[in-house]
């Protein structure tokens, strides 16, 4: 080498690393692709959905995966008159916490109804599904009243 000459060396840093879901969040995104919903046993017996992969009171691992209805009970709700980009809907419509059949926690979705004046605490929900999951929460493209809506 030269006086002066510069020596050089390409040199990539990179970081392979894949990341997977595990066995709980794991099963509820399979089941959400397959077109129903699964939440999971905690040691009190309660069902939590989404599922936990640790029981939120003592902490013990949970692993007992339940199948839960896709219609549910609406315990309480918001009314969103201007979406932002990336939410459910380009038009106003509801977030809401969903009590699913069958489970003792409530999940928060989107609610598809026509005005705010058509939501209300109690109203029955039900899933509507995408034609083509995933296996993500958007599979379920919203929920919408069921006919008679209230409980």
């Amino acid at each position: 080498m030269a006086d002066g000459e510069l020596l050089t060396a390409e040199l990539i840093i990179e970081y392979p690393f894949s990341r997977t879901t595990g066995p709980v969040i794991g099963a509820f995104f399979t089941a959400l692709r397959e077109g129903f919903i699964v939440g999971i046993k905690a040691s009190d017996g309660r069902v939590l959905v989404p599922p936990f992969e640790y029981d939120p009171i003592t902490s013990e691992s949970l692993t007992e995966m339940v199948e839960v209805g896709d219609a549910g009970e609406v315990v309480t709700w918001a009314w969103v008159n201007d979406p932002l980009e990336g939410q459910p809907f380009d038009r106003p419509f509801a977030f809401a916490l969903i009590k699913l059949d069958g489970a003792d926690t409530p999940m928060l979705h989107a609610v598809d109804v026509a005005d705010e004046s058509a939501m209300s605490t109690g109203m029955r929900v039900q899933a509507r599904w995408r034609a083509e999951r995933e296996g993500h929460i958007n599979d379920i493209e919203c929920f919408a009243p069921v006919d008679g809506g209230a409980s």
